[in-house]
């Protein structure tokens, strides 16, 4: 039986695949790509062979690639680096298509397409989870500042290798090869070898390629936020021929991407995790061209009539004729003083993988009593000795589905307390307990150390700065919602009202959870970004009208 990450592509595949690439032959063993390279070329191979080679573990063969088989991963899609050397042996003869030559192919042929993208996706995951290397990532698993690092890691799902100098001697060992002390902790060395003490978040991502540069060109449309509505956004506007940039300031899946399981999401009965629902949408987008960079953290914008100008972290600057704000809500921290101190050290906002094996026979605390809540306490409790659910409230099932309250009533090893609050939060450099506060006053101690917030929310609209039309909180305005005080006409031209997922601006929507009166499920997240480029193909074609009349 054909491995499925390894098929052969048919010989009327490969001759609709020829326009797009150029044949060559390599009378001896030539590397056709290496670990470290961006933008890196795909091959099929036409006679001979080319082998995949690891060299994090001396030089293993990965797979060998024969004739009709092709080379890649998701990575092809993006802008990230090799993670492996490929040789093409001597007397090889492959079909050598450039990346964006290969964007094109796929958007065309659907069957190649199919073929391609599940291989990839299947290939990247066979990577992520049963090969150790990658760029190594060298700190505590105690440290606030590491922990950062390794979520944007691995929600981000770039292969690294990870040696918590708690535990690893070979941590241990490296920091005295380098002559480096604890104090230079955390380190990142690169595959190449190159050391970086303290890394940002924004030089993992030059580094890994997931991090993108802009020219001075004007897209189409920007869509701010790759939560579920800013990637159904993208997907459906970039698969309709727009020019599209998708931009975030951590990972896609926004709120979603932080549940461990969604059950009731349309089409998946058994369930998926946020954040694989969350990379398959983001493969799935750049499938039809859309570039996503991250992070990068909107800071102010501005209308210059017929295009915006958004400010971005990282110093970049993007243009763009349309924008839809997707930049959904954070999860309020809980009002304790010293909770920041905890942060990534013991207080988390998601559950995710590498969160449980921290939790293992240890006492876990999850705050909230919505679904994600739910969901994390259930993901828990396959790997916590006991998870309790704290709500403030006197019913579990105000907020939380039936399915989900049924299942933790039914948990050996789940306690919900109602009427309670965490009001203390004590441990010296990680949190190593907490006390509940109840309804009557009455405070009992608890040795929880790891404790997962899931409450309220903060719509992420500072960077708008009053130049959009908001609630109170903060949660935009848009249609109907929209103060008619407040509306601002497009020197271009004038209108009447805004769509119903427009803001005061022109061209200027908002969808998902930023969205003032927008249900905060995924679905309707999905739906609302879906909607909304139906919206941005009307504003376009009054802006190009508009302009040809005057």
């Amino acid at each position: 039986m054909t491995d499925p990450r390894f098929p052969e592509l048919t010989q009327r595949q490969i001759e609709y695949l020829k326009p797009y690439g150029i044949i060559e032959h390599f009378e001896k063993e030539t590397v056709v790509f290496a670990i470290g390279d961006l933008q890196y070329d795909f091959y099929v191979i036409l006679d001979g062979e080319i082998c995949v080679k690891n060299r994090y573990n001396n030089d293993a063969i990965v797979v060998t690639h024969k004739k009709n088989e092709f080379t890649g991963d998701s990575s092809m899609l993006s802008n990230r680096s090799a993670q492996f050397n490929g040789y093409a042996a001597a007397g090889t003869t492959v079909l050598r298509i450039k990346p964006n030559k290969l964007k094109e192919a796929i958007a065309k042929y659907s069957d190649i397409s199919d073929i391609l993208l599940s291989a990839f996706i299947q290939r990247q995951e066979t990577m992520l989870n049963d090969f150790v290397g990658g760029m190594k990532l060298i700190g505590s698993g105690l440290s606030k500042d590491t922990y950062q690092l390794r979520d944007f890691m691995e929600k981000n799902h770039i292969w690294y290798n990870f040696l918590d100098t708690e535990t690893s001697e070979e941590a241990l060992e490296l920091l005295e090869t380098f002559n480096l002390s604890e104090a230079d902790l955390p380190l990142f060395i690169s595959s190449e070898g190159d050391i970086c003490k303290e890394p940002t978040l924004d030089r993992l991502a030059e580094y890994t390629g997931v991090l993108m540069d802009f020219g001075d060109e004007v897209f189409d449309l920007l869509v701010i936020g790759a939560g579920p509505a800013g990637l159904a956004a993208s997907v459906y506007a970039a698969s309709e021929g727009l020019s599209v940039v998708t931009i975030d300031s951590n990972a896609p899946g926004g709120q979603a991407g932080k549940s461990s399981k969604i059950e009731n999401y349309l089409g998946f009965p058994t369930g998926i995790s946020g954040t694989d629902l969350a990379n398959k949408a983001y493969v799935q987008a750049q499938k039809f061209g859309c570039n996503i960079s991250i992070p990068h953290k909107a800071e102010r914008v501005e209308h210059n009539g017929d295009y915006y100008t958004l400010y971005a972290s990282n110093n970049k600057v993007i243009k763009s004729r349309a924008i839809i704000a997707a930049t959904g809500a954070n999860y309020r921290q809980l009002p304790i003083a010293n909770i920041e101190q905890y942060e990534g050290s013991g207080v988390y906002y998601s559950a995710t993988g590498m969160n449980a094996s921290s939790c293992k026979n240890e006492l876990v605390g999850v705050v909230g009593g919505g679904n994600s809540a739910g969901q994390a306490a259930l993901f828990l409790a396959d790997h916590a000795k006991e998870v309790h659910v704290i709500i403030r409230g006197n019913d579990l099932g105000a907020k939380m589905s039936d399915y989900l309250v049924q299942r933790i009533e039914a948990s050996d090893n789940t306690f919900v307390h109602k009427q309670a609050q965490v009001t203390e939060l004590n441990g010296e450099h990680h949190l190593k307990s907490v006390v509940l506060t109840s309804a009557d006053g009455t405070k009992t101690p608890m040795n929880i150390t790891n404790l997962f917030t899931f409450i309220g929310a903060k719509p992420c609209t500072e960077w708008l700065k009053g130049l959009i039309d908001t609630d109170e909180r903060g949660f935009i305005h848009t249609g109907a919602m929209v103060n008619p005080e407040n509306l601002l006409q497009c020197p271009i031209y004038r209108r009447e009202k805004p769509q119903s997922l427009e803001t005061n601006i022109p061209g200027f929507f908002a969808v998902g959870d930023v969205r003032k009166g927008s249900v905060k499920r995924v679905a309707s997240a999905v739906g609302e970004g879906s909607m909304a480029v139906s919206q941005v193909h009307q504003y376009l074609a009054n802006l190009k009208t508009s302009a040809v009349e005057s």
